[in-house]
C-alpha cells in the first residue's frame, strides 16, 4: 500500500468515525437541523475541493517548480522527518491560522462568511467555504512546493491525516472533550491538550452565534490543527462550555444566502439588500446593532 492509499484510508476512517460518533450519541439528530440549501453548499464544496482545488495547487506548483527550478525537485528529501514535519506546521498550519485570522476582516469575510452560516456543528461542514477561499488559501500552495521539494511520502502523509483528523474532530457534533473535563484526575491533561489543539469547546466558541454570552469568540479562535498558534498571538478564549447557539444572526434575521452565492461570489452575488456577499452590501456586525 502506498503512502496515498494510506492517507485516504486514515482520513476516510476519521470522518466516518465521527459521524458514527454523531449518530451513536443522537447528537446529529438533536442538533442538526439542515436545509437542501445547505446540503448543496457543503456536497458540491467538498467535491471541488477534493477534485479541483487541491488537486490544482499540487499539480500547478509541481509543474512550475520542474519548468523553472527542475533543480530543486527532491532537493530537501534527505530532511529528517521532525525537521519536515516543523516547516509543514509552519508552513501550511500557521499559514491557514494567518488566512483564517485575516478571512474575519472586511476585505475577505465574504469568501468565509459560508463557513459560519451554518447554524449547527458536524463533520459534514468541516470544508463548507467559498470555492475562492481555499482556491487562495496561501498553505495549500506551499504544501504543493514542499512537495516538489520533497516533502512527500509518509511524513506528509502522517501530518495531513493527523491534522484533518484534529479539525474534523473539534467540527464534530459529538463534544469528544466535554467528558474528559469532568474527569478530575485529567484536568491538568486537559489544560495542556486544549491549548496545543484545536477541541470541539474552543472551535464551537469560534463559530458562535454571539461573543455577548462569555463563551463565544468568533473574533478569535481561529487556530485549525493546533490551537497553539491562538495562544501565542493572543487571540484564545478558553472556557470549557460550548456556544447554546451556531451561525450567522444576520442569517436568522434575513433568512438563508443562496448556496451559489455563498460558494461562487464575488463571481455571482446575492440579491439579499443586506448582504456581505453583494458589492456594497452590509456586514452585520452585533456591536453596532
Amino acid at each position: 500500500m502506498d503512502p496515498m492509499q494510506f492517507q485516504n484510508i486514515l482520513i476516510g476512517s476519521a470522518i466516518v468515525g465521527f459521524a458514527l460518533m454523531e449518530f451513536a450519541t443522537r447528537r446529529y439528530q438533536a442538533t442538526v437541523k439542515a436545509t437542501a440549501n445547505d446540503t448543496k453548499l457543503e456536497l458540491f464544496m467538498f467535491v471541488s475541493l477534493v477534485a479541483i482545488t487541491q488537486p490544482l495547487a499540487i499539480l500547478t506548483t509541481q509543474h512550475a517548480g520542474q519548468t523553472l527550478f527542475p533543480q530543486w525537485q527532491d532537493a530537501l528529501a534527505h530532511w529528517s522527518w521532525w525537521a519536515m514535519f516543523g516547516v509543514l506546521l509552519l508552513g501550511d498550519d500557521l499559514t491557514q491560522y494567518l488566512w483564517h485570522r485575516a478571512s474575519h476582516s472586511p476585505l475577505l469575510w465574504p469568501l468565509h462568511r459560508a463557513h459560519h452560516s451554518a447554524q449547527y456543528m458536524s463533520v459534514r461542514m468541516t470544508f463548507r467555504n467559498n470555492f475562492f477561499y481555499y482556491l487562495m488559501m496561501p498553505g495549500l500552495w506551499i504544501a504543493g512546493a514542499l512537495l516538489y521539494l520533497g516533502f512527500g511520502g509518509w511524513v506528509y502523509v502522517t501530518y495531513l491525516s493527523l491534522k484533518l483528523t484534529i479539525i474534523l474532530g473539534a467540527h464534530c457534533s459529538w463534544r469528544w472533550d466535554e467528558p474528559l473535563y469532568k474527569i478530575k484526575a485529567l484536568h491538568p491533561v486537559m489544560w495542556v491538550v486544549e491549548r496545543i489543539i484545536s477541541t470541539p469547546a474552543t472551535h464551537w466558541a469560534h463559530h458562535a452565534l454571539t461573543n455577548k454570552d462569555g463563551i463565544g469568540n468568533y473574533t478569535g479562535n481561529f487556530g485549525n490543527m493546533l490551537f497553539f498558534w491562538d495562544v501565542i498571538f493572543g487571540t484564545a478564549h478558553i472556557t470549557r462550555k460550548y456556544p447554546e447557539h451556531i451561525g450567522l444572526m444576520d442569517d436568522r434575521i434575513h433568512g438563508q444566502e443562496h448556496w451559489t452565492h455563498q460558494m461562487f461570489y464575488p463571481v455571482v452575488h446575492s440579491r439579499r439588500a443586506d448582504s456581505a456577499l453583494r458589492f456594497g452590501g452590509t456586514i452585520y456586525d452585533e456591536n453596532k446593532q
